[in-house]
């Protein structure tokens, strides 16, 4: 995977390399059933989001045209998923949400296949697929274009040493506050007791983002649009998740 563009400038290339830190495990797990493979072959490339694998805007010839990806303007706005796992709440939201252009974001190949698997069988339109680090849609998308964002269950890297590939952090916060349009939504879930309070401290601080929660419900209690995933359902065991809903100033 690319971690910028490349350069002859051998002073300003190690500063690149050092900015990018992989937030993400493995990129396979077992071995894809034939139909799921030729779901990657076939249905993949036309929903796939055409983003330069770069951090550096300057790397997109353009930014996206929105409008051009979906086929048409999309009166509810666009949505943004990073990390969208087997697709279980990327898909749910599309089918609830017909007039939403979604990109969901996800580089694990397993996942993507299980998603394609359900965007068939729903017949969803307003999906878009990027098959990479989301970091590189965001550097494609234009200021102000995102209406809401989740970061679901992301990786808690829980070792002190592995905090800086924490997906949620100033730096990306600062990258989401440029794309979302004010009012715009943003959506976290855990369910790692330390990740919780460092994805509340980064976001709480963040001068973009108010915190919606007025009291422990709001966090505990899962908002009737927010559908759980196959992760919550086979991986928390008993661990109760929190659900944080921030606001765009």
């Amino acid at each position: 995977m690319s971690a910028g563009r490349e350069s002859s400038d051998t002073a300003t290339a190690p500063a690149e390399a050092a900015r990018f830190r992989t937030l993400y495990g493995r990129r396979q797990g077992k071995k894809l059933r034939p139909g799921q493979q030729g779901l990657l072959e076939t249905l993949l490339p036309k929903l796939l989001v055409p983003a330069a694998h770069s951090l550096d805007p300057r790397d997109h010839a353009a930014p996206l045209d929105l409008p051009a990806l979906f086929g048409r303007a999309m009166p509810g706005g666009y949505w943004l998923e990073v990390g969208f796992g087997s697709g279980e709440h990327l898909v749910w939201q599309a089918e609830r949400n017909p007039d939403v252009g979604l990109i969901g974001c996800e580089p694990y190949i397993n996942g993507i296949a299980k998603c394609l698997a359900q965007i068939t069988r729903g017949g969803v339109q307003n999906v878009r697929l990027f098959d990479n680090d989301a970091r590189f849609v965001m550097a494609a998308l234009p200021p102000a274009s995102l209406d809401r964002v989740f970061v679901l269950f992301p990786d808690p890297w829980p070792k002190a040493r592995h905090q800086k590939r924490r997906f949620v952090c100033r730096a990306n916060l600062d990258r989401l506050a440029g794309l979302m349009l004010p009012g715009a939504e943003l959506r976290l879930a855990t369910d790692d007791p330390v990740h919780l309070p460092w994805m509340l401290e980064q976001t709480c601080l963040h001068p973009a983002f108010d915190w919606l929660a007025e009291g422990p419900a709001d966090w505990r209690q899962r908002p009737a649009d927010w559908p759980p995933t196959r992760y919550e359902q086979k991986m928390l065991a008993g661990r109760r998740p929190t659900f944080l809903r921030f606001r765009r100033r």
